[in-house]
């Protein structure tokens, strides 16, 4: 938006030497803010998907289901999963979780 303004400032207002400063700092401007929104983007975790699984905690239900954030999955781990033990996820294979006891 900085760049459209310096550019209708640098056509229609300003003289020649200030115009090509306006374009200069209006594209400068438009930079800097595209700079930041993508680093700011890049280190923001995933909000959706079976991604924000991993590292959650949940609760193990019967025949080695796990009820995690409201659903349940298939899951398994190193050890025999007992129900009502709590469990962290530690990665996904497909639709299957891997977990571990939860400390």
């Amino acid at each position: 938006m900085a760049l459209i303004g310096a550019l209708f400032l640098a056509i229609f207002v300003l003289p020649q030497p200030w115009g090509i400063a306006a374009v200069a700092v209006g594209a400068l401007i438009e930079t800097g803010e595209s700079l930041f929104w993508v680093r700011w983007s890049r280190r923001r975790r995933a909000q959706v998907g079976a991604e924000t699984l991993i590292g959650a905690e949940g609760e193990v239900r019967a025949s080695g289901r796990v009820f995690v954030q409201g659903e349940l999955w298939q899951a398994h781990g190193a050890e025999h999963l007992e129900p009502g033990t709590r469990v962290r996820i530690l990665a996904l294979n497909g639709l299957t979780l891997i977990v571990e006891p939860a400390v």
